[in-house]
């Protein structure tokens, strides 16, 4: 194992050029006791995350070119993996995405697919996609040698990046450039120049909050995946702490980690879900936002 490793307390819920495995850390520099380097692509050097995120976007093409080409004939999807799957889009359809940005005009018979369509659909496959994205890099990271992409503030500030340039195309396509930021200055009521300026300051006010709160989509998923994996190796490495004391003390000590670890695991794979549904809801408020006058 690299010298940095030990320096490093955060060293394995961070990004790497290598994988953590038994025997020792590999990595492209050839620290550690196994001499391996990640290829590089056109120069490029390859690190962990960024083949994990390539991992998770093929899991969720294949995922759900599955579960396409067993809905697309309108028969019920059988099977359990395919229902679980299908469970969450429907549950993300007609619980979050519909409500939540909603239309004044009522559904349309969609004969192609014959199922009632709504207008809130064509948001779906942005929302999907950022879940079920979101998800398995964060189901990732329960996995042993692996990690999650999500615990790096680079990526999330690119999944929320997505987020802010996707709610800015929606909003503009729905009440045009002019609509969209007039939308942010309401009427105040008050007529003369000093209407003009506090309309003017709640402008200032709304664009300043439009990128703050794309801004918090990055740091809530980060703090949130990064610190529930520090935990987890807070608490393994009090059996490497206590392993100079008695032999009594490290056997309690390690059965109480484990224990721990377990429940924290546990723990872990809810706030995967959570998160991934956290950023799906409020990436469809700030879109619901963006094409509705308020």
């Amino acid at each position: 194992m690299s010298a940095d490793s030990h320096e490093d307390p955060f060293h394995h819920v961070r990004d790497a050029f290598g994988f953590d495995v038994p025997g020792g850390v590999i990595d492209s520099h050839g620290h550690g006791e196994l001499d391996y380097r990640l290829p590089e692509i056109f120069g490029l050097e390859l690190t962990k995350f960024m083949v994990l995120q390539v991992v998770a976007a093929v899991l969720v093409w294949i995922i759900f070119r599955g579960l396409a080409k067993r809905t697309i004939s309108g028969d019920p999807v059988k099977g359990r993996f395919w229902n679980f799957w299908e469970a969450i889009a429907l549950y993300l359809r007609d619980e979050v995405v519909r409500p939540t940005i909603g239309d004044s005009h009522h559904g349309e018979h969609d004969h192609h697919a014959g199922s009632t369509s709504h207008p809130a659909d064509k948001y779906l496959p942005f929302i999907w996609t950022c879940f079920f994205y979101i998800l398995i890099c964060n189901l990732l990271g329960a996995v042993p040698w692996m990690g999650s992409a999500t615990g790096n503030i680079n990526v999330t500030g690119v999944l929320a990046l997505c987020s802010f340039v996707a709610t800015v195309c929606y909003g503009f396509q729905a009440m045009g450039p002019g609509g969209f930021f007039k939308n942010m200055m309401p009427d105040t009521g008050i007529a003369g120049g000093a209407g003009k300026a506090l309309s003017l300051g709640i402008f200032g006010i709304e664009i300043f909050g439009f990128f703050i709160k794309h801004g918090v989509l990055a740091v809530r998923l980060f703090a949130n995946i990064m610190g529930g994996h520090t935990v987890v190796a807070v608490i393994l490495g009090f059996i490497a702490a206590s392993s100079h004391h008695s032999t009594a003390l490290w056997g309690m000590v390690t059965f109480g980690s484990v224990l721990g670890q377990v429940f924290i695991g546990c723990l872990e794979l809810f706030v995967s879900f959570l998160q991934a549904y956290v950023f799906a809801f409020l990436a469809t408020i700030f879109i619901a936002g963006a094409v509705h006058e308020h």
